[in-house]
């Protein structure tokens, strides 16, 4: 007898659909066989799913049977069959009725799960795709271990999608008793995307923060356009506090953006237990140590690396000069083309890399400079390990200096988050009237520059000036452009006026130094 099973494969971050073909003749010797490209969890899922079958008190079948996973040229990898092969042998055996009967029909769902000896099921990667799979392809719903119900339940109800039932089972038997018609659960709800984002917790407030006015100006001209920001200065200055505080000053993520957000997360592996989206914007700090498949994506099976994790949210870079160079320039595509794509011997991947690169660095490897041109020469040493093209792609470089002692014991607390994100909100809305919906500063292009970046003839004799005492490229003409936009955006200027461009060149801050 031949059953047919719904299932899917993981490639990047979406799902292709995978039909799991299970013929069964009852004559021969007991033999079973899993062909279709499997790697050698797929091949272990048969010993799997016999002992629990056989734990779950049924019966494995006898004889000669032939699993097909196709296509048959894609390679399949993972325990995500083990629910399907063990559904088609129980159909193949008459123990589940062919078409559902009065359960659930099989052929109007998708299944995926690993299974555990006893028959209890494992929860795997990208439930999130999977679930998007089945509505792309008209089916009813999923059926997949319990603890990605929860995540699959985003995309149960997607603007333009059909509604899913998304059904989350604890055990092979459970499953047995849906299609069989013995249990009749109710599938879970669909998730309030709108409702969990609006609830987000606050990160930290910029107001723990004493000092550095400055550098929280820059950091809200960084917000209101989207543009990559370096922070110069020696250790204890709150760098890293105010890195990883900016995300609160940024607009909340779109339900889009929480659902791709999610489905990276979910592909990767790194979706917290019990989290069904990833509600806010996230925050990477790779260590200096980090290989350039962890920071860019990679392996034999091409996975998401921090730079896809901070998707619609920062990547944090501490200490910049001590990532290995390799690292740093494998980096530089992904930053312009707001995507990586890993290409291996079976194809190529593409994941998503819109993130804000934040980073932080040292004068110099002590933490801070020596007075005069020997500190100079210092400074230029330890700076001079990253290259030029990488400092082009960094829009903001800006000081943080020490703060002295009396104003971090008398001063009152400075400008705070919620004054900070009023600004940048306001900034945000005049791009969008502007420029449309998501199309944010640091995304302009030189022709687009041109149209919606009209400067006044004083900025523009200005900004040349600079261009040419600085000796800069073209690539940091169009962010020197980008920068004056979004300060024109918070004064709520149309037209570009000498001083935004005069504050854009200001934070070039490297170039004046170096």
């Amino acid at each position: 007898m031949l059953a047919r099973i719904q299932s899917a494969l993981l490639q990047g971050i979406n799902a292709i659909g995978c039909e799991v073909e299970v013929d069964h003749d009852g004559v021969g010797t007991d033999k079973s066989l899993i062909v279709g490209l499997p790697d050698a969890a797929v091949r272990e899922s048969l010993e799997r799913v016999k002992a629990a079958i056989s734990n779950g008190g049924y019966s494995y079948p006898k004889g000669s049977t032939l699993i097909n996973l196709a296509p048959a040229d894609l390679r399949k990898e993972g325990p995500v069959y083990d629910l399907p092969i063990a559904v088609g042998l129980l159909i193949a055996q008459g123990l589940i009725p062919e078409g559902g009967g009065s359960g659930l029909d099989h052929r109007r769902f998708l299944f995926a799960g690993e299974l555990a000896l006893d028959g209890r099921l494992r929860p795997i990667k990208g439930a999130i795709a999977l679930a998007t799979l089945a509505a792309e392809k008209g089916l009813d719903g999923v059926v997949l271990p319990a603890e990605n119900g929860i995540e699959a339940a985003v995309a149960a109800n997607l603007p333009g999608r059909r509604e899913l039932e998304i059904y989350g089972m604890r055990t092979l038997s459970e499953v047995v008793g849906l299609l069989t018609g013995h249990l009749s659960p109710e599938p879970l709800p669909p998730t309030d995307v709108a409702g969990l984002i609006s609830n987000a917790p606050a990160p930290i407030d910029f107001a723990e923060v004493k000092g550095q006015e400055a550098v929280k100006r820059a950091i809200t001209v960084a917000a209101a356009g989207g543009h990559n920001l370096l922070m110069l200065g020696p250790a204890g200055t709150g760098k890293t506090m105010m890195a990883r505080a900016l995300p609160g000053i940024l607009p909340p993520l779109t339900p889009t953006e929480a659902i791709t957000i999610t489905r990276i997360y979910s592909a990767a592996g790194r979706l917290p237990p019990g989290q069904g989206l990833i509600s806010e914007r996230p925050v990477r700090t790779p260590h200096h140590t980090a290989s350039s498949a962890s920071i860019v994506g990679g392996g034999a099976v091409p996975r998401p690396g921090e730079i896809s994790l901070a998707h619609h949210g920062v990547l944090f870079l501490d200490e910049l000069p001590e990532f290995s160079r390799n690292v740093l320039e494998t980096m530089r595509q992904p930053i312009e083309d707001r995507e990586v794509t890993i290409t291996r011997v079976q194809g190529s991947v593409k994941f998503p890399t819109d993130f804000m690169l934040v980073a932080a660095m040292n004068p110099t490897p002590r933490g801070d400079v020596s007075a005069g041109e020997v500190g100079r020469r210092e400074m230029e040493r330890y700076v001079g390990r990253i290259s030029g093209p990488m400092l082009e792609r960094i829009d903001i470089h800006c000081e943080a200096p020490k703060v002295p002692w009396d104003e971090l014991s008398t001063a009152p607390r400075g400008t705070n988050t919620a004054a900070m994100r009023e600004r940048v909100l306001r900034a945000r809305e005049r791009q969008r009237a502007r420029q449309g919906e998501g199309v944010i500063n640091s995304n302009l292009s030189g022709t687009q520059l041109d149209e919606l970046a009209p400067m006044h003839d004083s900025a523009r004799m200005l900004l040349g000036e600079a261009i040419r005492s600085l000796n800069l490229s073209a690539r940091a003409y169009d962010k020197i452009r980008r920068v004056s936009r979004s300060i024109a955006d918070l004064d709520g200027k149309d037209e570009i006026a000498p001083e935004h461009v005069a504050e854009a060149v200001g934070y070039r801050l490297l170039d004046r130094r170096l």
